[in-house]
């Protein structure tokens, strides 16, 4: 196993750091979410992984664009626009979320750009107002590089599997609001939303999903307390715990009334070939999602 490719990064060691990056990308993804053009099932939602970081990429503004990255590597928070001008200020242990983002608006508003969001966390480890929030200011840069290494990564797997799929998939991007980073085929089905579906499940699943992905593990009820590989169809046809995963080391939970694929990162990590362990189930999970909802599984490489 290559230890730099697949770094330990167990949720106890930087839970408080974890907590707050989560924050962070709160506020960088609700400016994107504000000011990037509506795409299908919130594809102008996400961050994106980075040789650096994290990235909102290009957002239209004005007669140019500009891009947010996170530079998990120098440590800093950049702005750059399409006319060469720049804006950047440091990341470090004791910047709250508050100090965050106040700096990154006083930033955007010395390059002439005025976005407009809702400054409260969405689903998040926190419920406090971003400018409110002092609490919230770990940043372990030991972690915060094993979390950039990890999603360089998984992004790199998934954009594999990506690959061996011949319809129509989401970009591999990191959802902010649940911190994982996801890939979604889509059979081209268009199904009724459960009752009682809100407008962010409504656009989400308006259409026959089996969704794959990874996060770094969290506290909410009924979730994983580690970092993971997962998989879930939706709407989940009958009888889907009852094909097989693979590799052995895969299994079947259940989250929310719902189930999900799973094989945990550190059997990843001490697998032979991790990369390979990796494809194997997300290869699993999609057959198994596939023949239960009668998606056509012929032709495609997975």
């Amino acid at each position: 196993m290559n230890e730099r490719a697949y770094p330990e990064i167990p949720l106890d060691a930087w839970r408080p750091t974890k907590n707050t990056l989560h924050l962070f990308c709160q506020i960088v993804g609700k400016i994107r979410l504000g000011m990037h053009p509506w795409i299908n099932h919130w594809w102008h939602v996400p961050l994106y992984v980075t040789p650096r970081g994290l990235s909102t990429r290009t957002i239209p503004y004005s007669d140019g664009n500009f891009e947010i990255e996170f530079d998990l590597h120098k440590h800093l928070l950049e702005i750059r626009l399409s006319d060469g001008r720049l804006e950047d200020f440091a990341l470090y242990d004791g910047l709250t979320v508050a100090d965050f983002y106040s700096s990154i608006f006083l930033n955007l508003a010395k390059l002439g750009i005025d976005p407009k969001i809702k400054p409260i966390p969405y689903e998040a480890p926190s419920t406090t107002p971003f400018p409110e929030d002092t609490e919230n200011k770990s940043y372990d840069k030991e972690y915060v590089e094993r979390f950039h290494q990890t999603l360089v990564t998984v992004d790199c797997i998934l954009n594999e599997f990506r690959g061996r799929f011949c319809g129509k998939s989401t970009p591999v991007h990191m959802f902010w609001h649940s911190f994982d980073l996801a890939l979604t085929r889509f059979s081209g089905k268009r199904v009724t939303p459960r009752e009682g579906a809100g407008m962010v499940e409504r656009e989400a699943y308006s259409h026959e999903v089996i969704s794959f992905g990874f996060w770094f593990g969290d506290d909410k009820e009924n979730s994983v307390a580690a970092p993971a590989f997962y998989s879930y169809t939706a709407p989940e046809p009958a009888g889907l715990t009852e094909e097989p995963l693979s590799p052995p080391a895969a299994k079947w939970a259940g989250s929310n009334g719902a189930h999900l694929a799973l094989l945990m990162y550190d059997d990843v990590r001490n697998a032979v070939d991790p990369e390979a362990a990796v494809l194997e189930f997300l290869k699993s999970a999609y057959q198994a999602g596939g023949k239960r909802a009668g998606w056509d599984l012929n032709g495609f490489r997975s």
